[in-house]
């Protein structure tokens, strides 16, 4: 890590939530929307999701990590920080791309919910057919 750089920036995105994560050098604090992980996301699975890069490659208690994450909702918004906070090691340590590729981490999960179609109740279910 090169001294002139003061933290790497990256986007995360997954679903409607939108994460722009920072990534200081420091000792470990992780900070969601100015409030700890563990007190933003409510369930274990969802603050372990957001720092599993981090845990992965080993870096836990080398950066102090700062989100400001928006739209959808807790899950989303989880696998949004996830991938910020993937994108963003990549610029503080290149050769972790091939590790975090296998993961998964790097690629943005491009499943959207489908638009509701006139004619039909959801996006896709239809009125039940009725023969007579």
């Amino acid at each position: 890590m090169s001294d002139d750089v003061r933290y790497y920036e990256s986007v995360g995105r997954r679903k409607r939530a939108v994460a722009r994560v920072r990534l200081y050098p420091g000792d470990g604090q992780f900070v969601i929307n100015d409030k700890e992980l563990k007190e933003y996301f409510g369930r274990m699975q969802d603050w372990q999701e957001a720092s599993a890069p981090l845990r992965l490659s080993k870096n836990e208690d080398r950066f102090n990590v700062s989100v400001l994450v928006k739209g959808g909702g807790i899950t989303g918004q989880a696998q949004a920080i996830r991938h910020g906070v993937a994108r963003a090691l990549l610029g503080a340590e290149p050769d972790l791309k091939t590790l975090l590729r296998r993961a998964g981490y790097l690629t943005r999960d491009p499943r959207e919910k489908e638009r509701k179609k006139p004619g039909l109740k959801r996006a896709r279910k239809a009125p039940q057919y009725t023969k007579r």
